[in-house]
């Protein structure tokens, strides 16, 4: 019992366990911004039933809003609606509960509920000519005081608003898949929002369940920008011929949920490609060759059935090649995370997110970050800033101008925090 205790306290004043109570303060601080506002949506209208977009659907109908739900494609409504079904029963169970929220969400091919929605949400492709034609089309049919929200992973609102009569009412909200499973929503403001837009935005995702976090308009904005380095990299080890199952074990030796192969597979590879072809037109991320052949032979990943791997319905399956390079796991470890940190010190400096404890709030609920680093300032500030920068610049000299430090890192701004983030540590 003298040694349970003396464990117990050792568990208790760790380095694990300072990050994990930072990172529950972190979501009730995420909670809070959700709070600020009387703002109570009761109707969603979303366009669009992909699986992102019927999947939002299915999700707010379950948390007891009224949704309608719209789609250029009719045959696309009845997928969506099954998916929604077998969400109800897996959560609810009880079929008059399930049968509830089955009839709050309702397919509406003619777009009749964007008149009565509180909130109006584009879940459509990624294409911005598309989505510009949607809201002009959409915007006259807006009630008085609803909010006009994209589900857009990587393009600016102040594109998206272009043609727009009152731009300032247009906002980011980004969810993350499985939207059932992940917790945070980003919400997006460009220079021109009206702040009571924005707050419209914290509302509804209060009103959902979904931790929402303040982020610029910038490409990517956070968490798809600070995740694609990180998957670019791994594919290019797999393009050197590094072990698909070395890259991705290293990654969740690290502790990330899924390694970063398997989680392309999951994402689906086109979409990968998609948006790593929208931020390489803003920020230097090289796209391997590999990515472009994948995609351009079909191997989509899990929706294909195959990618890095081979997938079924239930399972991951075995890599789609054998390569048998299994470099040492500190040299792969450096090269998935390194990038991600530089990638945030950068967005640090453009005032993507405010500060780093929002920044590690961000990446830890929306990418499943390894939560007990506290996320990667938390890794940073435990390692220290002039370690990282020196193994940037030797990964630089011997990769590449893709590892080439951000001026970020000399930033005195972005050096207090890390300084007051590590006193706090301690």
């Amino acid at each position: 019992m003298r040694e349970e205790a003396a464990s117990v306290s050792r568990l208790i004043v760790g380095d694990i366990s300072k990050q994990l109570v930072r990172i529950f303060f972190l979501s009730e601080r995420l909670k809070a911004f959700g709070k600020r506002t009387n703002s109570e949506p009761k109707r969603v209208h979303v366009v669009g039933a992909g699986v992102m977009g019927g999947d939002i659907a299915a999700w707010c109908a379950l948390r007891g809003l009224t949704v309608t739900l719209q789609d250029m494609a009719p045959d696309r409504l009845a997928p969506a609606l099954k998916r929604a079904r077998q969400l109800y029963q897996k959560k609810l169970r009880h079929p008059r509960l399930i049968q509830e929220a089955m009839d709050r969400l309702r397919p509406d091919i003619a777009g009749d509920g964007v008149a009565k929605a509180d909130v109006v949400i584009e879940a459509i492709a990624e294409n911005l000519k598309a989505k510009q034609g949607l809201f002009q089309a959409l915007e006259p049919h807006l009630k008085s005081g609803a909010l006009l929200a994209s589900n857009t992973s990587s393009l600016p609102l102040e594109k998206l608003g272009e043609g727009l009569a009152h731009p300032e009412q247009l906002i980011g909200l980004h969810f993350f898949n499985p939207v059932a499973k992940m917790p945070l929503l980003e919400v997006v403001s460009s220079a021109t929002t009206d702040p009571e837009s924005a707050a419209k935005g914290f509302a509804f995702a209060q009103a959902i369940g979904r931790l929402p976090l303040p982020v610029k308009s910038a490409p990517g904005f956070l968490v798809n920008r600070l995740l694609m380095p990180y998957m670019l990299e791994a594919v290019q080890l797999a393009s050197e011929g590094v072990s698909f199952a070395h890259i991705d074990t290293v990654a969740k030796s690290f502790g990330m949920p899924m390694g970063p192969l398997a989680l392309a597979d999951t994402v689906g590879l086109d979409i990968c490609l998609s948006v790593a072809e929208v931020l390489a037109e803003h920020l230097e991320h090289p796209v391997p060759i590999t990515l472009r052949e994948m995609v351009e032979l079909g191997q989509l990943g899990r929706k294909t059935g195959e990618g890095f791997y081979h997938h079924d319905k239930k399972k991951v399956g075995a890599p789609t090649r054998r390569q048998s390079l299994e470099p040492p796991e500190e040299e792969v470890r450096d090269r998935l995370i390194l990038p991600l940190l530089n990638e945030a010190v950068a967005c640090l400096r453009q005032e993507v997110v405010k500060d780093a404890d929002l920044l590690d709030a961000g990446v830890v609920f929306g990418t499943g970050f390894a939560p007990f680093r506290g996320g990667p300032m938390g890794y940073l500030a435990s390692q220290g800033i002039e370690t990282i920068i020196n193994r940037l610049k030797e990964l630089e000299a011997k990769h590449g101008a893709r590892f080439k430090p951000d001026p970020g890192w000399q930033h005195p701004a972005f050096r207090s925090q890390l300084q007051e983030l590590a006193r706090r540590e301690r």
